[in-house]
């Protein structure tokens, strides 16, 4: 509206109206990158503790016709409202605290108006994490069972706690309080609580024990405690549990007898997994009491009669159950060794592996850690290498039994499958990229094959060696060192000479790395090469001349012992050297001078480059020496400056006749250089058709007379042309108009000229004074007569009554003026500019009055002979 203000109010509503219409084009935002600050908002990331107030992000767009433009910011519907937007600067700020554990992403509605167009764009706000959860214990609180008598070291319980932080920020460790007051130690990462080494529980001193286990994130202020509370069992008035290990806290029994015991058993075969204790409600002396299993232990346990303790007697490995119940009998034996009563007890056992085995590698013959296979190279892909044969194992139990395998060297050759393995697996190595497995690349390579425990604390991980040592094959054509060679050898250069070595390698070996060179193509006639070493050179019997060919041109072939090969091509130029002489035309024996004009001497050098082909020429001898001058580059011999005219060199030499003999030579610009000299007889004379150009054009090819007959045949065969033209125009003029026309043109027969006995006589012409002289027409009847005898019309005699017209008095010639001859050279000349001169002096009348006689003339003699009128 601002650019049509001072429009009157109809053209200005118009106008509106067709903006609205065709240039009306929505805003939009800029485009926006992975790290940017202001577009869209979109793939914008904001830690969780980023503070509120925080300038997080600006909003940034425009309007096609440059309108200014409002930005927003919207939610859906129940969505708390994290940002709030400057509509004008487009500035987002943070206003409400992030929390990634709560809500890792965050959905916005960002727009931008022009006041007519709003776009609007659903964007996601990735909250990141931040370093400030801290760790929390699970399956609190802990109550511990421990007997007495479990030995220093042994682990009795494992603590979990867990951090809602991600990547590094969720890492926790384990620490006790007052590590030095009590007699337990647990393992930082881990959390498994054992017994510290050299310490001994004792039931009788102290029955339980509390333990703080601080849970510690990265994060100094970030920890969490746990209180663990051990109650430990004793051989007391009660029977009561003994545990190994407890996987689930459970509160203290109360003191009163037990029938059930429980135990996890992870010990080494003979070493003892708990004890039962029986009490004699009798006092004073009772009788001993004798523990036997009566079912349940299938051979894998015992029991001690007198003290209850009972005993695995097979290695873990070997128990083939996870739990047994055994059935103990607990008996009072008299002192006559009778059994009066007995009670029974159930003890459970859960056999839990200890994960004391790390994985295995074996090959045929037992545990080995290096393999070695011995193979061709660029299998194909997806070949297992059958040649390896691998096994692992762990021989722990469920978990810990689980690892993963892979392979540590050079990337993307191998893989391993599985990758993986429970117990136990065949190990198979595939072929992933044939093209790597390469000799002329690695004659050995060597991999590192690794297993790692999955789930475990420890993580046992071995290695072995996996070795592939490789063998060539064939797989390689011979390569040229270039794709063509270029060279050149002197011409005349005698037969077997060296012209260029080509080289070509075969990176395979032994003998598939051999090379056979050849040669072959239309240009290779002349020339050989060694098989083994790639030396061209020229044919013994060969004559190099680079007057003849300069220019070779062929191919080269590197094969190796399977026929693969490949090819380049070969260029060789032959130098020219200077070995002939310039040479003189066979026409310089004799040149005629005119004064003022040169004469012009060549002589060619047929070597095939400059500067051997280049010529310069020179004046030897000329007596006297200074008449004559030349061009060193063109040849041009011409007189000295100041001689103008015969009468000066006839004051210089009393030589009348004007004939010179000069001594020319021609001497090229090669190394070492050839020169040719000549005896040239000069004729000079003095230009006497000087007035004329046809005179000038016939003394200058006076040396060069075929010239001069070609140029004047040229000029005949033109006006003959020239004349049949006007004949026919005349012919179609005459039939098509009623005038009554001459015949023939009357004109009057040029007279021969006078033959020439003088020399150089016949190219001497005089100019008329007036063009009117050069054709006389004459009233003479034999002027009617056929001249060129062609037979083609007869005319009949004129009669003799007929008057005369009055000859011409303005074509009658002048006395004082010479008449113009020009010789005849094939046919008479009758140029038709010569009427249109006559026309020019005034002889119109004349010549109408003689056509108007002969009209006359024809009409009587026809009426006289009865013809009709012409």
């Amino acid at each position: 509206m601002k650019h049509v203000r001072h429009f009157t109010p109809s053209l200005f509503l118009s106008l509106v109206h067709v903006c609205l219409v065709q240039a009306n084009y929505a805003p939009y935002f800029f485009d926006n990158g992975a790290r940017s600050t202001n577009g869209n908002m979109a793939l914008l990331s904001l830690s969780e503790d980023t503070p509120v107030g925080t300038h997080v992000y600006t909003l940034n767009g425009t309007d096609p016709e440059g309108d200014p433009v409002t930005y927003g910011l919207a939610y859906e519907a129940g969505s708390r409202r994290y940002f709030s937007v400057d509509k004008n600067l487009g500035n987002v700020t943070l206003i409400e605290e992030l929390d990634r554990e709560k809500e890792d992403e965050i959905e916005v509605i960002v727009s931008i108006s022009d006041g007519l167009s709003t776009v609007s764009e659903k964007v996601r706000i990735l909250v990141m994490d931040a370093n400030d959860e801290s760790p929390e214990f699970i399956n609190t609180p802990y109550i511990v069972q421990v007997p007495e008598n479990a030995p220093s070291g042994s682990s009795i319980f494992k603590i979990e706690a867990v951090d809602k932080d991600t990547g590094s920020g969720g890492s926790i460790t384990y620490f006790l309080q007052n590590i030095h007051a009590n007699k337990f130690t647990i393992d930082r990462h881990s959390g498994v609580l054992r017994i510290k080494t050299g310490v001994t529980l004792d039931y009788e001193k102290s029955r339980t024990h509390f333990v703080v286990v601080v849970a510690k994130h990265p994060a100094p202020v970030l920890q969490s405690q746990a209180l663990i509370f051990f109650w430990l069992g004793v051989n007391g008035p009660c029977c009561v549990p003994h545990t190994a290990q407890a996987k689930v806290p459970t509160l203290p029994p109360t003191p009163h007898c037990r029938k059930t015991y429980r135990s996890s058993v992870y010990q080494y075969a003979g070493s003892e997994v708990l004890t039962v204790v029986a009490l004699d409600g009798d006092r004073g002396k009772p009788n001993s009491i004798h523990y036997c299993i009566v079912n349940g232990d299938e051979g894998s346990f015992e029991i001690s009669n007198t003290t209850g303790a009972i005993s695995v007697i097979k290695s873990p490995n070997q128990l083939k159950k996870e739990v047994y119940e055994l059935k103990v009998q607990a008996s009072e034996v008299s002192q006559e060794d009778d059994i009066s009563v007995y009670a029974f007890a159930v003890v459970t056992i859960r056999v839990v592996d200890l994960n004391n085995h790390p994985p295995t590698f074996y090959g045929e013959n037992g545990p080995q850690n290096r393999f070695e296979l011995t193979m061709y190279e660029h299998p194909p892909e997806g070949e297992i290498l059958r040649g390896l044969k691998i096994t692992v194992s762990d021989s722990d139990q469920g978990a810990n039994a689980k690892f993963n395998l892979r392979l540590v060297g050079p990337g993307g050759i191998f893989r391993v499958v599985p990758q993986t393995v429970l117990n136990e697996a065949q190990v198979t190595i595939i072929v992933e990229n044939s093209a790597a497995i390469d000799y002329e690349k690695f004659k050995v390579l060597a991999f590192k094959l690794l297993a790692i425990e999955v789930n475990t604390p420890e993580k046992f991980s071995s290695t072995a060696d996996v070795v592939i040592r490789l063998l060539d094959t064939n797989d390689n054509i011979p390569k040229f060192s270039s794709d063509y060679y270029i060279a050149r050898i002197p011409e005349n250069s005698p037969g077997g000479s060296n012209v260029v070595a080509v080289t070509a390698t075969d990176p395979d070996s032994g003998l598939w790395g051999e090379v056979k060179y050849s040669i072959y193509g239309t240009g290779a006639d002349l020339f050989l090469i060694h098989p083994s070493t790639g030396i061209i050179y020229s044919q013994p019997w060969a004559i190099l001349d680079a007057e003849m060919n300069s220019k070779y041109n062929f191919y080269v072939k590197a094969e190796d012992t399977d026929g693969k090969y490949s090819l380049a091509e070969v260029f060789i130029t032959v130098l020219d050297v200077n070995d002939h002489s310039p040479e003189f035309n066979e026409n310089i024996q004799e040149k005629t001078m005119i004064i003022g004009s040169p004469v012009k001497i060549e002589a060619i050098d047929q070597d095939a480059e400059e500067p051997n082909n280049i010529v310069d020429y020179s004046i030897m001898q000329a007596d006297p020496a200074n008449v004559f001058d030349i061009d060193r580059s063109t040849g041009e011999i011409k007189l000295k400056s100041y001689i103008r005219s015969l009468d000066i060199i006839h004051n210089i030499t009393k030589n009348k006749d004007c004939i010179w003999s000069v001594v020319v030579q021609a001497k090229d610009r090669g190394s070492p250089s050839f020169s040719t000299t000549a005896v040239l007889k000069i004729d000079i004379t003095e230009e006497t058709l000087h007035k004329g150009p046809m005179a000038a054009f016939l003394m200058q090819t006076k040396d060069n007379p075929m010239k001069a007959l070609g140029v004047l045949a040229g000029v005949v065969g033109i006006m003959v042309l020239i004349t049949l033209m006007i004949s026919t125009a005349m012919f179609w003029r005459n039939k098509r108009s009623n005038k009554i026309t001459p015949v023939r043109r009357i004109i009057k027969k040029r007279q021969t000229p006078q033959s020439r006995t003088v020399r150089m006589e016949w190219l001497k012409f005089k100019r008329p004074s007036n063009a009117a002289e050069k054709f006389v027409v004459e009233d003479d009847a034999k002027s009617l007569h056929n001249e060129n005898s062609n037979n083609n019309i007869q005319v009949a005699p004129v009669p003799p009554t007929a008057p005369l017209p009055p000859p011409p008095p303005a074509l009658a010639p002048r006395g004082d003026v010479p008449e113009w001859r020009v010789p005849t050279v094939s046919a008479s000349l009758t140029p038709k500019f010569i009427n249109k001169q006559l026309k020019k002096r005034g002889h119109s009348s004349a010549h109408n009055a003689l056509v108007s006689e002969l009209k006359m003339k024809f009409e009587k003699k026809n009426a006289a002979i009865g013809e009709p009128h012409i």
